[in-house]
Protein backbone atom coordinates (compact mmCIF):
# COMPACT_ATOMS: atom_id res chain seq x y z
CA UNK A 1 0.00 0.00 0.00
CA UNK A 2 1.35 3.44 -0.88
CA UNK A 3 0.49 7.02 0.02
CA UNK A 4 0.02 9.80 -2.53
CA UNK A 5 -1.23 13.37 -2.68
CA UNK A 6 -5.03 13.64 -2.53
CA UNK A 7 -5.55 17.41 -2.87
CA UNK A 8 -3.97 20.46 -4.45
CA UNK A 9 -2.01 22.14 -1.65
CA UNK A 10 -3.62 25.54 -2.14
CA UNK A 11 -7.04 24.02 -1.50
CA UNK A 12 -6.02 23.30 2.08
CA UNK A 13 -4.04 26.46 2.77
CA UNK A 14 -0.53 25.49 1.64
CA UNK A 15 1.51 27.48 -0.85
CA UNK A 16 2.70 24.87 -3.41
CA UNK A 17 5.92 26.72 -4.17
CA UNK A 18 6.77 26.90 -0.49
CA UNK A 19 5.95 23.21 0.03
CA UNK A 20 8.41 22.43 -2.76
CA UNK A 21 11.16 23.84 -0.54
CA UNK A 22 10.82 20.71 1.62
CA UNK A 23 12.06 18.41 -1.11
CA UNK A 24 14.84 20.74 -2.25
CA UNK A 25 16.12 21.05 1.30
CA UNK A 26 16.12 17.36 2.15
CA UNK A 27 17.46 16.32 -1.26
CA UNK A 28 20.73 17.98 -0.24
CA UNK A 29 21.09 15.49 2.63
CA UNK A 30 21.07 12.66 0.11
CA UNK A 31 23.13 14.39 -2.56
CA UNK A 32 26.02 14.97 -0.17
CA UNK A 33 25.75 11.50 1.38
CA UNK A 34 24.45 12.35 4.86
CA UNK A 35 21.28 10.30 4.24
CA UNK A 36 20.67 7.41 1.88
CA UNK A 37 17.05 8.35 1.25
CA UNK A 38 13.83 9.60 2.81
CA UNK A 39 10.04 9.80 2.59
CA UNK A 40 7.87 12.75 3.71
CA UNK A 41 4.09 13.12 4.00
CA UNK A 42 2.24 16.32 5.01
CA UNK A 43 -1.53 16.53 5.43
CA UNK A 44 -4.12 19.12 6.32
CA UNK A 45 -7.79 18.62 7.17
CA UNK A 46 -7.42 14.93 6.43
CA UNK A 47 -6.07 15.44 2.91
CA UNK A 48 -2.53 14.64 1.75
CA UNK A 49 -1.07 17.90 0.46
CA UNK A 50 2.50 16.67 -0.01
CA UNK A 51 3.98 13.20 -0.45
CA UNK A 52 7.52 12.71 -1.70
CA UNK A 53 10.41 10.27 -1.75
CA UNK A 54 14.04 10.72 -2.63
CA UNK A 55 17.21 8.68 -2.69
CA UNK A 56 17.78 5.03 -1.97
CA UNK A 57 16.26 2.72 0.60
CA UNK A 58 19.33 0.49 0.13
CA UNK A 59 22.26 2.43 -1.25
CA UNK A 60 24.53 -0.57 -1.64
CA UNK A 61 21.92 -2.51 -3.63
CA UNK A 62 20.88 0.56 -5.63
CA UNK A 63 17.23 0.22 -4.58
CA UNK A 64 15.23 3.49 -4.49
CA UNK A 65 12.89 4.70 -1.78
CA UNK A 66 9.40 3.85 -2.97
CA UNK A 67 5.97 4.78 -1.59
CA UNK A 68 5.62 1.34 0.05
CA UNK A 69 9.12 1.16 1.58
CA UNK A 70 9.24 -0.45 5.02
CA UNK A 71 10.94 1.56 7.78
CA UNK A 72 12.10 0.69 11.29
CA UNK A 73 10.04 3.15 13.29
CA UNK A 74 11.59 2.23 16.66
CA UNK A 75 10.14 4.59 19.31
CA UNK A 76 7.23 5.60 17.09
CA UNK A 77 5.99 2.22 18.37
CA UNK A 78 5.39 3.88 21.75
CA UNK A 79 2.28 5.88 20.74
CA UNK A 80 0.79 2.71 19.24
CA UNK A 81 1.32 0.80 22.49
CA UNK A 82 -0.05 3.74 24.47
CA UNK A 83 -3.22 3.79 22.35
CA UNK A 84 -3.58 0.04 22.95
CA UNK A 85 -3.32 0.57 26.72
CA UNK A 86 -5.91 3.33 26.66
CA UNK A 87 -8.29 1.10 24.72
CA UNK A 88 -8.15 -1.29 27.67
CA UNK A 89 -8.57 1.64 30.05
CA UNK A 90 -11.74 2.66 28.21
CA UNK A 91 -13.04 -0.88 28.77
CA UNK A 92 -12.61 -0.51 32.52
CA UNK A 93 -9.76 -3.03 32.75
CA UNK A 94 -7.75 -0.74 35.04
CA UNK A 95 -7.46 2.79 36.35
CA UNK A 96 -4.45 4.92 35.56
CA UNK A 97 -3.73 5.26 39.26
CA UNK A 98 -3.55 1.47 39.77
CA UNK A 99 -0.25 0.02 40.93
CA UNK A 100 1.30 -2.06 38.15
CA UNK A 101 2.35 -4.70 40.70
CA UNK A 102 -1.29 -5.84 40.73
CA UNK A 103 -0.54 -7.50 37.37
CA UNK A 104 3.28 -7.47 37.39
CA UNK A 105 4.33 -8.57 40.90
CA UNK A 106 8.01 -8.20 40.01
CA UNK A 107 7.49 -4.46 40.57
CA UNK A 108 5.98 -4.82 44.06
CA UNK A 109 9.07 -3.87 46.09
CA UNK A 110 11.14 -1.65 43.84
CA UNK A 111 14.04 0.33 45.22
CA UNK A 112 15.49 3.67 44.14
CA UNK A 113 19.14 4.49 43.55
CA UNK A 114 20.40 7.16 45.92
CA UNK A 115 24.21 7.14 45.73
CA UNK A 116 27.25 4.98 45.19
CA UNK A 117 28.88 3.27 42.22
CA UNK A 118 27.65 0.59 39.87
CA UNK A 119 29.72 -1.89 41.85
CA UNK A 120 28.25 -0.77 45.15
CA UNK A 121 24.99 1.16 44.66
CA UNK A 122 23.09 2.39 47.70
CA UNK A 123 19.32 2.18 47.28
CA UNK A 124 16.26 3.09 49.32
CA UNK A 125 12.68 1.82 49.16
CA UNK A 126 10.34 3.56 46.73
CA UNK A 127 8.06 5.96 48.56
CA UNK A 128 5.43 5.68 45.84
CA UNK A 129 4.55 2.54 43.86
CA UNK A 130 4.87 2.56 40.08
CA UNK A 131 1.41 3.29 38.68
CA UNK A 132 0.09 2.85 35.17
CA UNK A 133 0.18 6.57 34.44
CA UNK A 134 3.86 6.57 35.36
CA UNK A 135 4.53 4.10 32.55
CA UNK A 136 2.58 6.17 30.02
CA UNK A 137 4.39 9.38 30.97
CA UNK A 138 7.93 8.01 31.54
CA UNK A 139 7.81 9.14 35.16
CA UNK A 140 8.23 5.63 36.61
CA UNK A 141 11.96 5.95 37.33
CA UNK A 142 12.94 3.30 34.80
CA UNK A 143 15.67 4.04 32.23
CA UNK A 144 17.46 2.72 29.15
CA UNK A 145 20.88 1.08 29.29
CA UNK A 146 22.11 2.91 26.21
CA UNK A 147 21.73 6.35 27.84
CA UNK A 148 25.18 6.11 29.49
CA UNK A 149 24.57 9.06 31.79
CA UNK A 150 23.88 7.46 35.19
CA UNK A 151 24.87 4.64 37.49
CA UNK A 152 21.43 3.11 36.97
CA UNK A 153 21.70 2.80 33.21
CA UNK A 154 25.13 1.27 33.81
CA UNK A 155 23.40 -1.39 35.89
CA UNK A 156 21.01 -2.01 32.99
CA UNK A 157 23.99 -2.56 30.67
CA UNK A 158 25.63 -4.86 33.18
CA UNK A 159 22.42 -6.92 33.18
CA UNK A 160 22.59 -7.14 29.39
CA UNK A 161 20.12 -4.39 28.46
CA UNK A 162 21.90 -1.91 26.23
CA UNK A 163 20.60 -0.70 22.87
CA UNK A 164 19.40 -4.28 22.41
CA UNK A 165 18.16 -6.80 24.99
CA UNK A 166 19.90 -10.14 25.49
CA UNK A 167 19.19 -12.38 22.51
CA UNK A 168 17.41 -15.12 24.45
CA UNK A 169 15.10 -12.88 26.54
CA UNK A 170 11.37 -12.42 26.03
CA UNK A 171 9.22 -9.55 27.27
CA UNK A 172 8.15 -11.26 30.51
CA UNK A 173 11.74 -12.12 31.41
CA UNK A 174 12.91 -8.59 30.64
CA UNK A 175 10.28 -7.10 32.93
CA UNK A 176 11.40 -9.39 35.72
CA UNK A 177 14.92 -8.04 35.26
CA UNK A 178 13.70 -4.42 35.20
CA UNK A 179 11.84 -4.99 38.46
CA UNK A 180 15.06 -6.15 40.12
CA UNK A 181 17.09 -3.12 39.03
CA UNK A 182 16.95 0.13 41.02
CA UNK A 183 14.92 3.08 39.77
CA UNK A 184 16.62 6.27 38.63
CA UNK A 185 14.29 8.42 40.77
CA UNK A 186 11.22 8.14 42.95
CA UNK A 187 8.14 7.40 40.79
CA UNK A 188 6.23 10.50 39.78
CA UNK A 189 8.95 13.00 40.65
CA UNK A 190 10.84 13.39 37.34
CA UNK A 191 10.83 12.39 33.67
CA UNK A 192 13.27 9.86 32.29
CA UNK A 193 13.02 8.24 28.88
CA UNK A 194 12.94 4.53 29.47
CA UNK A 195 11.76 0.97 28.99
CA UNK A 196 8.45 2.05 30.55
CA UNK A 197 6.52 1.43 27.32
CA UNK A 198 7.98 -2.07 27.09
CA UNK A 199 6.64 -2.69 30.59
CA UNK A 200 3.34 -1.21 29.43
CA UNK A 201 3.32 -3.73 26.59
CA UNK A 202 3.75 -6.55 29.10
CA UNK A 203 0.91 -5.09 31.18
CA UNK A 204 -1.30 -5.17 28.06
CA UNK A 205 -0.45 -8.85 27.62
CA UNK A 206 -1.36 -9.79 31.19
CA UNK A 207 -4.52 -7.69 31.32
CA UNK A 208 -5.81 -8.75 27.90
CA UNK A 209 -4.69 -12.36 27.97
CA UNK A 210 -3.14 -11.91 24.50
CA UNK A 211 0.41 -11.52 23.33
CA UNK A 212 1.28 -7.95 22.41
CA UNK A 213 1.64 -8.74 18.70
CA UNK A 214 -1.79 -10.39 18.60
CA UNK A 215 -3.47 -7.57 20.50
CA UNK A 216 -2.02 -4.85 18.27
CA UNK A 217 -2.79 -6.82 15.10
CA UNK A 218 -6.41 -7.53 16.05
CA UNK A 219 -7.33 -4.33 17.84
CA UNK A 220 -5.38 -1.62 15.93
CA UNK A 221 -3.72 -2.76 12.70
CA UNK A 222 -6.60 -4.75 11.20
CA UNK A 223 -9.33 -2.19 12.03
CA UNK A 224 -7.26 0.71 10.62
CA UNK A 225 -6.08 -1.25 7.59
CA UNK A 226 -2.42 -1.02 8.66
CA UNK A 227 -1.59 -4.09 6.61
CA UNK A 228 2.16 -3.45 6.41
CA UNK A 229 2.92 -2.77 10.07
CA UNK A 230 4.69 -5.71 11.62
CA UNK A 231 7.55 -6.84 13.87
CA UNK A 232 9.92 -8.14 11.19
CA UNK A 233 10.31 -8.34 7.41
CA UNK A 234 10.00 -11.88 6.09
CA UNK A 235 11.62 -13.11 2.88
CA UNK A 236 8.75 -11.83 0.73
CA UNK A 237 9.16 -8.26 1.98
CA UNK A 238 12.85 -8.16 2.83
CA UNK A 239 13.74 -6.03 -0.21
CA UNK A 240 11.13 -3.42 0.74
CA UNK A 241 12.89 -2.78 4.06
CA UNK A 242 15.24 0.19 4.03
CA UNK A 243 18.81 -0.43 5.14
CA UNK A 244 19.99 1.11 8.41
CA UNK A 245 22.82 3.65 8.49
CA UNK A 246 25.02 5.58 10.93
CA UNK A 247 27.20 8.65 10.25
CA UNK A 248 30.85 8.06 9.48
CA UNK A 249 32.80 9.90 12.23
CA UNK A 250 35.20 11.44 9.76
CA UNK A 251 33.17 12.36 6.69
CA UNK A 252 29.63 12.49 8.12
CA UNK A 253 28.42 10.31 5.26
CA UNK A 254 25.84 7.63 6.08
CA UNK A 255 27.44 4.18 6.28
CA UNK A 256 25.56 0.92 6.49
CA UNK A 257 24.98 -0.54 9.97
CA UNK A 258 24.06 -4.19 9.48
CA UNK A 259 24.93 -5.29 13.01
CA UNK A 260 21.57 -3.92 14.12
CA UNK A 261 19.90 -3.42 10.76
CA UNK A 262 19.72 -7.10 9.86
CA UNK A 263 17.83 -7.94 13.07
CA UNK A 264 14.63 -6.68 11.42
CA UNK A 265 14.80 -9.64 9.02
CA UNK A 266 14.02 -12.19 11.72
CA UNK A 267 11.21 -12.65 14.28
CA UNK A 268 12.09 -10.91 17.56
CA UNK A 269 12.23 -12.89 20.77
CA UNK A 270 11.22 -9.78 22.75
CA UNK A 271 8.14 -7.92 21.51
CA UNK A 272 9.15 -4.35 22.31
CA UNK A 273 6.15 -2.09 22.81
CA UNK A 274 8.66 0.72 23.08
CA UNK A 275 10.53 0.22 19.83
CA UNK A 276 9.85 -2.98 17.93
CA UNK A 277 7.69 -2.13 14.92
CA UNK A 278 8.30 -1.74 11.21
CA UNK A 279 5.80 0.32 9.27
CA UNK A 280 5.15 2.27 6.08
CA UNK A 281 4.17 5.86 5.42
CA UNK A 282 0.68 4.75 4.37
CA UNK A 283 0.13 2.77 7.57
CA UNK A 284 1.43 5.41 9.98
CA UNK A 285 -0.57 8.00 8.04
CA UNK A 286 -3.70 6.04 8.95
CA UNK A 287 -2.63 5.98 12.59
CA UNK A 288 -1.98 9.73 12.74
CA UNK A 289 -5.25 10.48 10.96
CA UNK A 290 -7.05 8.42 13.59
CA UNK A 291 -5.40 10.61 16.23
CA UNK A 292 -6.20 13.84 14.39
CA UNK A 293 -9.84 12.73 14.13
CA UNK A 294 -9.82 12.06 17.87
CA UNK A 295 -9.94 8.28 17.81
CA UNK A 296 -11.76 7.50 14.56
CA UNK A 297 -10.65 6.83 11.00
CA UNK A 298 -12.62 5.63 7.99
CA UNK A 299 -15.61 4.64 10.11
CA UNK A 300 -13.54 2.74 12.68
CA UNK A 301 -13.33 4.13 16.22
CA UNK A 302 -10.52 3.01 18.50
CA UNK A 303 -10.83 5.67 21.20
CA UNK A 304 -13.37 8.25 22.32
CA UNK A 305 -12.61 11.90 21.47
CA UNK A 306 -12.37 12.78 25.15
CA UNK A 307 -9.77 10.03 25.64
CA UNK A 308 -7.53 11.35 22.83
CA UNK A 309 -7.81 14.88 24.20
CA UNK A 310 -6.96 13.52 27.65
CA UNK A 311 -3.92 11.64 26.32
CA UNK A 312 -2.54 14.71 24.58
CA UNK A 313 -2.62 17.05 27.57
CA UNK A 314 0.39 17.58 29.81
CA UNK A 315 0.37 14.95 32.58
CA UNK A 316 3.68 15.86 34.17
CA UNK A 317 3.56 16.56 37.93
CA UNK A 318 2.54 20.09 38.78
CA UNK A 319 1.98 20.94 35.12
CA UNK A 320 5.72 21.43 34.70
CA UNK A 321 7.61 20.86 31.45
CA UNK A 322 10.38 18.49 30.44
CA UNK A 323 12.94 21.25 30.76
CA UNK A 324 12.31 21.19 34.51
CA UNK A 325 11.77 17.45 35.03
CA UNK A 326 13.98 15.63 32.52
CA UNK A 327 16.83 13.54 33.94
CA UNK A 328 19.06 10.87 32.45
CA UNK A 329 19.98 10.66 28.79
CA UNK A 330 17.67 13.41 27.55
CA UNK A 331 18.46 15.87 30.33
CA UNK A 332 20.52 18.08 28.00
CA UNK A 333 17.89 18.17 25.24
CA UNK A 334 16.07 21.47 24.80
CA UNK A 335 12.67 20.57 26.21
CA UNK A 336 11.60 23.95 27.59
CA UNK A 337 7.93 24.52 26.84
CA UNK A 338 7.34 20.81 26.13
CA UNK A 339 5.13 18.67 28.33
CA UNK A 340 4.35 14.99 28.13
CA UNK A 341 1.01 13.26 27.85
CA UNK A 342 0.05 9.61 27.79
CA UNK A 343 2.45 8.45 25.09
CA UNK A 344 3.34 11.74 23.38
CA UNK A 345 5.37 14.88 23.89
CA UNK A 346 3.01 17.89 23.95
CA UNK A 347 3.82 21.50 23.01
CA UNK A 348 2.85 23.81 25.86
CA UNK A 349 4.64 26.89 24.54
CA UNK A 350 6.60 26.86 21.25
CA UNK A 351 8.56 30.02 22.02
CA UNK A 352 11.30 28.60 24.30
CA UNK A 353 12.42 26.23 21.55
CA UNK A 354 12.01 28.93 18.88
CA UNK A 355 9.55 26.74 16.99
CA UNK A 356 6.57 27.70 14.84
CA UNK A 357 4.56 24.81 16.30
CA UNK A 358 1.06 25.28 17.66
CA UNK A 359 0.18 24.99 21.32
CA UNK A 360 -1.28 21.51 21.72
CA UNK A 361 0.75 19.86 18.97
CA UNK A 362 1.88 16.38 19.99
CA UNK A 363 4.63 14.25 18.55
CA UNK A 364 7.40 11.70 18.88
CA UNK A 365 10.08 10.01 16.80
CA UNK A 366 12.40 7.03 16.56
CA UNK A 367 16.13 6.53 17.06
CA UNK A 368 16.67 6.05 13.30
CA UNK A 369 15.46 9.64 12.66
CA UNK A 370 11.83 8.89 11.84
CA UNK A 371 9.31 11.40 13.24
CA UNK A 372 5.68 12.46 13.24
CA UNK A 373 3.53 15.22 14.65
CA UNK A 374 -0.15 15.98 14.90
CA UNK A 375 -1.31 19.60 15.15
CA UNK A 376 -5.00 19.72 16.12
CA UNK A 377 -5.15 23.53 15.96
CA UNK A 378 -4.13 23.68 12.29
CA UNK A 379 -5.36 20.16 11.44
CA UNK A 380 -1.88 19.34 10.15
CA UNK A 381 0.04 16.08 10.38
CA UNK A 382 3.55 15.37 9.14
CA UNK A 383 5.58 12.19 8.75
CA UNK A 384 9.32 11.81 8.15
CA UNK A 385 10.97 8.49 7.40
CA UNK A 386 14.66 7.77 6.95
CA UNK A 387 17.07 5.29 8.60
CA UNK A 388 19.97 7.08 10.25
CA UNK A 389 21.05 6.41 13.83
CA UNK A 390 21.13 8.29 16.11
CA UNK A 391 18.28 10.71 15.57
CA UNK A 392 20.34 13.55 17.01
CA UNK A 393 22.81 13.42 14.08
CA UNK A 394 21.03 16.12 12.05
CA UNK A 395 18.22 18.58 12.93
CA UNK A 396 15.83 16.90 10.49
CA UNK A 397 12.73 17.20 12.66
CA UNK A 398 13.04 20.87 13.51
CA UNK A 399 13.87 21.69 9.90
CA UNK A 400 10.81 19.84 8.63
CA UNK A 401 8.61 21.81 11.04
CA UNK A 402 10.20 25.03 9.89
CA UNK A 403 9.55 24.21 6.23
CA UNK A 404 6.00 22.91 6.71
CA UNK A 405 4.77 25.84 8.78
CA UNK A 406 6.39 28.41 6.52
CA UNK A 407 4.37 26.89 3.65
CA UNK A 408 1.08 27.18 5.58
CA UNK A 409 -0.39 30.49 4.45
CA UNK A 410 -4.03 30.26 5.54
Amino acid sequence: MSVARTVDPDQVGFDPARLARIDRHFERYVDDGRLAGWQIVVTRRGEIAHASTYGLRDREAGLPVEPDTLWRIYSMTKPVTSVAAMMLWEEGCFELTDEISRWLPEFADVRVYQKGSALKPYTVPATEPIRIWHLLTHTAGLTYGFMQTSVVDGLYRAAGYDLLPPADVDLATACTAFGELPLLFQPGTAWGYSVATDVLGRLIEVVSGQSLDTFLAERIFAPLGMTDTRWWADDADAKRLAALYVPDPGSGRAVRYDRIGTLAHQPPRLLSGGGGLLSTAADYHRFTQMLLREGEWNGVRLLAPRTVRFMTRNHLPGGRDLGELSVGGFAETVFDGIGFGLGFAVVLDPLPSRSASSVGEYYWGGVASTAFWVDPAEEVTALLFTQLMPSSTHPLRSQLRQLVYSALVE
